[in-house]
């Protein structure tokens, strides 16, 4: 049996280029890059080889970037690190569909007292740059930080980020605006120079880069205060040695992916993936009854890589399980919520009705993955979820 792998927005193979870096930096680059002798400064221009690759993938310079242990981590520093650093400021602006890297600093928050508010999304998953617009006039003065999502983890739904920037900056030139960009980075080209937002998280792990080390764009001027406390390291924002074989492992990572859309032609690879993915939307709608897209469908405004399907009355995980068993690995969302049986908070803030986010799936693809694999896997899922369909009881 073939394993058929569709869960590429939990995790990305790591490339064999990052794998072989990665083992060299243990073998040769395992000193401490704090350390002064040449053995520790070998291994520093290393970490700082990789923080020019890595800066280089956003436009950014190298200082604006923080390395991280992961996306989740660069989340909380940037949230946690502009509200203790501006107390008089006490308003947060966010979304019901962020991830809960940044769902559950903001819900701690609010517990501590600060004014959260959660701008409405549509059926589509967006967000209208006049609610945002409508809020920031109400807050004027008092917002600390905006934090959105750009490309959404369960059903792709892209953000229209320039415009929500835009709003922001006409309200409220202080308010720190921070995206999510875990899986927008490293899949689509970024320029932080043309889209002016002032903190922005990415993980490694997302693009075929590794596990265990992130990033956080920290334009120049904004000022965080550290959430890990240990030392001067990454400019006194990030207390902890750095990891070097996973730093070294996500600069190539950055390389491999600016190279993709450099000799692909930008777009071209991605196109071509999203063609693949309607392919298999378009035949579970059609052999599927009750099927149902969950989110945008305009290609613009939907990653070229996910799709988020929901089944009437049926339950995911059943769907999971069944996919497994035949070789077919996909998820119900966040990974990091994996075995709750409640349906994504995200899909009923979309006002997805609960039968249908109950059996909902999420499948995700890679550029690497085939016609046959999409042909197969479309073929499985109907199986799977016919067969369950069968074993309802009627009404």
């Amino acid at each position: 049996m073939r394993a058929i792998y569709l869960d590429h927005n939990a995790t990305t193979r790591p490339a064999e280029e990052v794998i072989e870096a990665m083992a060299e930096a243990m073998r040769s680059d395992w000193s401490n890059p704090s350390s002064v002798h040449r053995f520790g400064q070998q291994a520093r221009a290393r970490v700082e080889l990789a923080r020019e690759s890595v800066a280089r993938l956003i436009n950014a310079a190298p200082g604006e970037i923080v390395f991280t242990s992961s996306g989740t981590e660069s989340c909380n520093l940037a949230i946690f690190g502009v509200v203790r650093r501006h107390p008089h400021r006490t308003t947060v602006i966010t979304t019901p569909v962020e991830h809960s890297a940044v769902r559950e600093p903001i819900e701690r928050l609010e517990k501590e007292g600060f004014t959260i508010v959660r701008l409405p999304v549509s059926r589509e998953g967006l967000i209208n740059p006049d609610d945002l617009a409508a809020v920031m006039q109400e807050h004027g003065g008092k917002v600390a930080l905006i934090s959105i999502l750009w490309a959404n983890n369960e059903t792709g739904v892209i953000q229209p980020m320039a415009d929500l920037l835009g709003v922001a900056r006409e309200h409220d030139s202080k308010a720190v605006f921070h995206t999510d960009a875990v899986q927008w980075v490293g899949k689509m080209p970024t320029d932080v120079r043309t889209l002016p937002v002032d903190l922005l998280s990415f993980a490694g792990h997302k693009f075929h880069g590794p596990k265990g080390v992130g990033g956080l764009f920290v334009r120049k001027g904004v000022r965080l205060q550290p959430q890990i406390l240990g030392g001067p390291h990454e400019r006194e924002r990030r207390g902890g040695t750095e990891d070097v074989p996973g730093i070294i492992g996500l600069g190539v990572a950055a390389e491999l992916a600016m190279k993709q859309f450099a000799v692909r032609g930008g777009h071209a690879a991605a196109l071509e993936t999203a063609a693949r993915r309607d392919r298999l939307e378009r035949r579970l709608l059609d052999e599927i009854p009750g099927s149902v897209v969950n989110g945008a469908t305009e290609p613009t405004k939907r990653m070229w890589n996910t799709t988020n399907i929901g089944f009437d009355r049926l339950e995911a995980e059943a769907i999971l399980l069944g996919l497994s068993e035949r070789g077919v690995f996909a998820s119900a969302g966040a990974a990091c919520s994996s075995g709750s049986l409640d349906p994504s908070p995200i899909l009923l803030a979309m006002g997805i009705d609960e039968r249908i986010a109950h059996g909902s799936i999420r499948l995700s693809l890679a550029q690497e993955t085939t016609d046959a694999e999409v042909e197969s896997a479309a073929e499985t899922i109907v199986q799977v979820v016919q067969r369950l369909q069968r074993v309802l009881p009627v009404g």
